[in-house]
């Protein structure tokens, strides 16, 4: 967080919407300097008030600038029919630049995969803690 300035560094894809730029599972390395101005064709990582989880979507439109102190977003899903108005907060038809986490600097295709299967099925959790602490219990006296 310290080096990219960005709430978010480390994102894993959840869903569809950015194909076929991001697939589910991709995880997304991202940045946030505030002295950058973000274009029309970036891809940012946002999250509304009112929502749960932060949204990984492209900006497809930008009203004013952060030098002005006015910029503004207006962003959409690569795979989606429609802009992300339904997803800001009520009455909001852009986004603002507190509502941005960062911006994508790089990814590693498929490497969150193992995130979504984990969150997916608890079991699968559960199970991996269970392994690890077996293995922990069991190689603790070998330390010769």
């Amino acid at each position: 967080m310290l080096v990219t300035f960005s709430f978010m560094p480390i994102v894993v894809v959840l869903s569809g919407s950015m194909e076929p730029a991001y697939y589910r599972g991709d995880l997304l390395i991202s940045i946030n300097y505030p002295w950058r101005d973000m274009q029309p064709g970036d891809v940012a990582i946002f999250k509304s008030p009112h929502r749960e989880i932060s949204i990984v979507h492209r900006i497809a439109r930008i009203h004013g600038t952060i030098a002005d102190g006015n910029a503004k977003y207006l962003t959409k899903g690569d795979n989606n029919d429609v802009d992300d108005i339904s997803f800001y907060q009520r009455g909001s038809m852009w986004l603002t630049p507190e509502h941005v986490q960062g911006t994508i600097l790089m990814y590693f295709p498929s490497v969150g995969y193992f995130s979504i299967l984990m969150n997916d099925y608890p079991q699968l959790k559960y199970a991996l803690l269970a392994a690890l602490a077996l293995t922990v219990l069991l190689t603790r006296g070998d330390s010769n």
